[in-house]
């Protein structure tokens, strides 16, 4: 059985920051309360996952989360910049960076190798003060919905495998997404109960492909904003996050974005890619290195590989 690491409660922001919360695309989703996590529905789509393809191999097809799903029930941006860049391994370079961001810099005692431990995060939180506009509303130009799909992929791909007991990354998306597509697993108030997939594979032709048409959805609730960026949904290219890099296969399950599934192309091979991690020293530009550039120029092209209508089969 998997343990399923989920945040606790977030600190509620003070509310002369929600234009900028506004401003930077994480609004939406800051609004979003904590989900109990249910383990066995976890466990069970965690069986189903394919590394190799990005998909859930059910009976009834393969599906995946999607960048529409993260839209639609996280509120990310899912259009814009790819999510890279540098990452420096020693202190003194985060100690600079963060004296250019923060104006103040944290001590040895504060951090753990490169990393900054929460506590002085938070305390820092308490303190400053956000005046430089223009660097605030260029975080919003980022695709941060394809960067969060890229760590749920990943945290799939790690869950996957035998020796692995735990999983983490955005579990609430992926929770969302089980109870819009199958419907019949979503939270009723009762007693709680099991769910395993040996007597459920009945179920899954019960499966909501186009789980957000016009019959399903009130366009009220949805922000237009959001509906904008719609075009790069059906794409199919890297999600691409510093050193994750995952494949968005919906050439795989076009029946998600009701098209009529064909044939699916061979699954992409990512290389020396996939799997990559921040261990050890990683003084290096993701954007330019070897083994993620040609994803991350694949990703600044993605309006290429926006999904269209096959002609219907005889």
């Amino acid at each position: 059985m998997l343990t399923c690491d989920h945040p606790v409660p977030p600190d509620r922001y003070n509310d002369r920051v929600e234009e900028h919360l506004r401003l930077t695309g994480f609004y939406h989703v800051s609004q979003i309360g904590v989900v109990q996590c249910q383990k066995a529905l976890v466990n069970a789509l965690i069986e189903r996952w394919h590394p190799n393809t990005h998909t859930f191999h059910l009976s009834i097809g393969e599906c995946a989360v999607t960048l529409e799903d993260v839209a639609l029930i996280l509120g990310l941006p899912t259009d814009g910049l790819p999510v890279t860049g540098m990452t420096m391994s020693s202190f003194e370079a985060l100690e600079a960076e963060c004296l250019l961001q923060f104006g103040v810099a944290p001590r040895k005692s504060d951090c753990r190798g490169s990393c900054i431990k929460l506590r002085w995060l938070r305390d820092l939180k308490e303190n400053l003060e956000l005046t430089d506009e223009i660097s605030i509303q260029s975080i919003g130009g980022y695709s941060w919905g394809a960067a969060c799909l890229a760590h749920l992929y990943r945290a799939l791909c790690r869950a996957s495998r035998f020796n692995c007991k735990e999983i983490d990354g955005p579990l609430t998306l992926l929770l969302g997404w089980a109870w819009i597509r199958l419907p019949y697993l979503s939270p009723l108030p009762r007693e709680p109960r099991s769910f395993s997939l040996a007597n459920s594979f009945v179920y899954f032709s019960q499966f909501v492909w186009v789980a957000y048409a016009v019959d399903r959805v009130d366009l009220n609730i949805i922000p237009a904003e959001i509906y904008m960026q719609s075009v790069v949904w059906s794409a199919t290219v890297p999600l691409v996050s510093f050193e994750c890099i995952e494949w968005h296969a919906t050439d795989r399950f076009r029946r998600q974005f009701g098209f009529v599934q064909g044939v699916p192309n061979q699954e992409r091979n990512l290389d020396k890619a996939h799997g990559k991690v921040l261990t050890g020293p990683k003084n290096l530009n993701w954007a330019t290195a070897p083994s993620h550039s040609i994803w991350v120029m694949h990703w600044s092209n993605r309006y290429n590989y926006v999904l269209s209508e096959l002609p219907m089969p005889s």
